[in-house]
């Protein structure tokens, strides 16, 4: 069979929300947007995108066009007074859009045969077999679907059928706020929290921290975030005042993983006290050596911090000191920065944690990681109005990132740091893993 050209077309007849005086615009966009819109159908007909997607943002009046532009794909452009091919056009009529919960009425286009057969539509049909509610606003916001991005593949057609880039930064900014408030109101009482991750991250030349704990369990948590620098010691009071007011006791011992700022070690003893057993990021300190040192130090160094660590604490101590002895002549800022809180780069050695738990536990990457997600999700922003909107962008990107959260690394040896911290019944849900070297 001889298929006709396909270009995406509009319904000659008017649909009951689209004006007679508007069609022409709806066509003119169709045909200088059609490698823009038929993207959008494919991703529907294929089922990597849901209708709750399209319909929240663009409305019934896109599903229907969207429709049409289906039937077209089958039965070619509409051409009144002509007969068409084997598969012709024969009107509209009411349907329903599955959509989980409920249903949306829509005007769907009707196929049928030469000989009388009906042709179903096949974004109609994936629709209706797609009964799963889409992702919101707030998750394609997320996904990367930008107010930029959507306004570019449909310029005229939004406007035409009451679309705009502004209302899907409203819808977002609704779902953001409401996301970031209920982060705020998470309960942390009813969670066994044995280490907490605390840094800080650079959002458009402002600072926000961010808190991540770590349960019993092994599964990790997103605490909480605040807009400010670890440097500012109100800043890192208020957010531990804050996690404190929500549940998470003071009575605990906690492994703190942090950054090298004084003002979080200085807010960390001062609520917590002799409970709190910090360790400093080490990804961080090497970073801060390696930097002071020229590029013929750099590997010779690296490696020497690396072995150093593995090494039980006083034998790993001595060793840096050592180093940094050696370093200070000809580079004393790099020993300086070598011996700077040397001792609580140590701390989960100290805590006599197995390897792996120590590789987990050692440096603050779980909270740097994320910081891709919420590159992606605050990249797109080209200006922010305030530090408010930092938060609430850098909270959807660590939202999201928190969805994908793995267990920590070492998760069946973790009773071993529970011990440590004096937890009752911690106790191995295994045997214990011997990591001793045995002898040849």
């Amino acid at each position: 069979m001889k298929r006709t050209k396909k270009k995406p077309h509009s319904a000659s007849a008017p649909l009951n929300i689209v004006t007679k005086q508007n069609e022409d615009r709806l066509r003119t966009c169709f045909a200088e947007n059609s490698q823009l819109l038929l993207p959008m159908l494919d991703l529907l007909q294929n089922t990597r995108a849901s209708i709750d997607e399209l319909m929240h943002e663009a409305g019934r009046g896109l599903v229907e066009q969207l429709l049409v532009i289906s039937a077209t794909e089958i039965a070619g452009e509409k051409h009144p007074g002509r007969k068409g091919g084997e598969i012709r056009w024969h009107g509209s009529q009411q349907g329903q859009i599955v959509m989980g919960e409920r249903k949306l009425s829509v005007k769907r286009p009707r196929l049928r045969q030469r000989d009388g057969g009906e042709v179903p539509v096949p974004a109609y049909e994936q629709m209706n077999e797609n009964a799963r509610l889409g992702e919101r606003m707030h998750e394609i916001m997320v996904t990367g679907v930008s107010t930029r991005n959507y306004g570019k593949v449909l310029p005229e057609m939004a406007g035409t059928v009451g679309i705009s880039k502004s209302s899907v930064s409203r819808e977002f900014v609704k779902a953001s706020e409401k996301a970031l408030a209920e982060l705020k109101a998470r309960r942390l009482d009813d969670k066994d929290f044995l280490a907490i991750y605390i840094d800080g991250i650079i959002v458009d030349s402002r600072h926000v921290i961010a808190a991540i704990g770590v349960d019993s369990t092994g599964e990790k948590h997103l605490l909480g975030l605040t807009s400010g620098s670890s440097e500012n010691a109100q800043v890192v009071k208020d957010l531990l005042r804050g996690l404190i007011e929500r549940g998470l006791s003071t009575e605990h011992e906690y492994l703190f993983v942090i950054d090298g700022s004084k003002a979080l070690r200085s807010a960390i003893e001062e609520f917590f006290g002799e409970r709190a057993h910090v360790q400093r990021c080490r990804v961080h300190k090497q970073r801060n050596v390696l930097e002071r040192l020229p590029k013929e130090c750099v590997s010779q160094t690296a490696a020497i911090m690396k072995a150093a660590y593995k090494l039980p604490a006083k034998e790993g101590m001595a060793k840096l000191k050592t180093h940094a002895a050696w370093l200070k002549t000809e580079h004393p800022d790099a020993s300086a920065a070598l011996l700077e809180g040397l001792e609580e780069t140590f701390t989960v050695n100290e805590l006599g944690l197995t390897p792996a738990l120590m590789r987990g536990l050692s440096t603050t990457n779980i909270i740097e990681n994320p910081n891709g997600a919420v590159r992606r999700v605050a990249g797109r922003v080209k200006r922010y109005r305030d530090a408010d909107m930092v938060l609430r962008w850098t909270a959807a990107g660590f939202l999201e990132a928190e969805k994908h959260f793995r267990k920590i690394l070492g998760v069946k040896e973790l009773w071993v740091l529970a011990t440590a911290l004096q937890r009752p019944n911690a106790k191995p849900t295994e045997k214990p893993v011997d990591h001793e070297p045995k002898a040849a």
